[in-house]
């Protein structure tokens, strides 16, 4: 690997010339492979053993269910990645954990800013108290709508999908009480797994980014509630983006930097900066067993009283509640019964019926009037000409009373053809109409059975594209 000489020579100075040769020489190595499983789907103790004989599973310290794999996963061909079952993600990120669990006990309303395409979202979601929000934002729409699709496999339904520039969430004040901010930036800490990050780096480039990551922490700041918690984390070693911009939040904003319980083995690193001694970790792949990665909590101090995002509401009720002349009593009623849980409420945007949360409504209807929502909750089902069709968000959440569909287990081969969104048959005494399709008894989607054929219910832009499977195929 041909590190920049400008970056060699910075991390010498941060480091000293034995720390910087075992940091370049572990960049040198294969980077670990780790996922995290979905305690709502799926547990270790679930896997088939006899399918993945020659994978182990070695526990990541600081992450509930976070694991190190010895080799990779075919991913793209296995069927309970798809369902939501597990999600690939960086060990080191999976630190987040410790923040949100030692400092949260009550539920609260959380964004995540600048989520794409989901491994914190997907985490944070696993880990807040039970009847907490998640507002998931992602300013680029592409990655937006990856992350939608990433949170629906995920299944929660108390989610709120956004895509905004952080400057848009201004006349949300003190709105949330938790913010994540994993910053864009200049990228060191993943060098070793994406070259890429090596040709855009340069000393400008660290510049342009501290004053981005300034910029986007003065946008969204308002909107933290007095008391709240902001989590600033970058994938990057120099002390511009991390210990100073942390410095520069307790001088401009008064925030407290909260320390954070680890473990001596877990070769957590604390401040580089020269003369700051606040609570931040740093993770560095000779110490750790992960990518670089950087994370401080700061609380917001509690003065004096501002302004609220209640005030900013309308007085009249929005028009939006005429949709629901669209669904006949009989729809809600199937709609409802579809549902593990009566305290959702069916709410109809366009020829789709979305379930949320109850408890939330008066904080949805501040976001789709304030940011550009493209989801929420759980999609439970759409017209279909004059019928009320299930939606295949419903067959992946935890909301899904699944005992009112008939159900059809796949074979392996039967499931990959599903999520190539073909056509497969069932067997010959499968129910007709709407059939929930499993895996390995997990639900990757319906079908429509028709008898001699079943419908491939699988959302188009989802599907495999790639139709050429690999030699050797691994899967939990």
């Amino acid at each position: 690997m041909k590190l920049p000489i400008p970056f060699t020579n910075y991390i010498h100075t941060l480091l000293g010339e034995k720390e910087c040769q075992a940091l370049t020489d572990a960049l040198e190595q294969e980077p670990s492979v780790s996922i995290r499983l979905n305690p709502a789907d799926f547990r270790l103790e679930d896997r088939d053993a006899a399918c993945c004989s020659t994978l182990t599973f070695e526990p990541v310290p600081w992450a509930t269910n976070g694991y190190y794999l010895n080799k990779r996963l075919t991913f793209t061909f296995d069927p309970l990645f798809h369902a939501g079952c597990y999600y690939v993600q960086e060990a080191s990120s999976m630190f987040v954990e410790q923040a949100l669990k030692q400092y949260l006990k009550t539920p609260v309303v959380m964004l995540d800013l600048c989520a794409a395409p989901g491994g914190k979202s997907t985490h944070a979601r696993s880990i807040l108290p039970e009847g907490s929000l998640l507002v998931a934002n992602e300013v680029s729409r592409t990655r937006a709508q990856i992350l939608a699709e990433n949170l629906a496999k995920w299944g929660d339904p108390d989610v709120v999908v956004t895509n905004n520039d952080p400057s848009d969430f201004s006349s949300l004040k003190a709105f949330f009480d938790v913010i994540l901010t994993d910053v864009p930036c200049s990228g060191e800490g993943m060098f070793r797994k994406d070259p890429g990050a090596i040709e855009e780096w340069s000393p400008e480039n660290v510049r342009t980014c501290w004053q981005r990551q300034r910029r986007i922490i003065t946008d969204i700041w308002p909107s933290l509630k007095p008391g709240g918690l902001l989590i600033y984390s970058t994938c990057t070693y120099n002390t511009e983006e991390d210990e100073e911009n942390v410095r520069w939040m307790e001088q401009t904003y008064g925030a407290e930097v909260l320390p954070l319980d680890t473990a001596e083995s877990w070769g957590i690193t604390g401040s580089l900066l020269t003369g700051y001694e606040a609570p931040v970790y740093r993770f560095l792949p000779h110490r750790t067993r992960g990518e670089g990665f950087f994370l401080a909590v700061l609380r917001k101090p509690v003065g004096e009283e501002e302004a609220c995002w209640e005030a900013s509401l309308p007085k009249k009720k929005s028009k939006k509640a005429a949709e629901a002349t669209l669904f006949s009593k009989e729809m809600m009623s199937q709609a409802a019964s579809w549902l593990n849980r009566s305290d959702y409420r069916l709410i109809p945007k366009g020829s789709e019926l979305i379930a949320f949360s109850e408890f939330y409504t008066t904080e949805l209807e501040a976001l789709r009037l304030s940011l550009k929502v493209i989801d929420f909750g759980v999609t439970v089902g759409e017209l279909k000409g004059k019928d009320l069709a299930p939606f295949h968000d419903l067959a992946m959440n935890r909301l899904f009373h699944m005992a009112l569909f008939p159900r059809e287990e796949l074979t392996y081969e039967q499931a990959i053809a599903y999520l190539h969104k073909e056509a497969i048959t069932l067997s010959v005494t499968a129910s007709r109409g709407y059939v929930v399709v499993t895996y390995k008894q997990v639900p990757i989607g319906f079908v429509k059975n028709i008898g001699n054929r079943a419908n491939n219910l699988y959302p188009q832009e989802w599907r495999i594209r790639t139709t050429r499977l690999p030699d050797e195929i691994t899967t939990l």
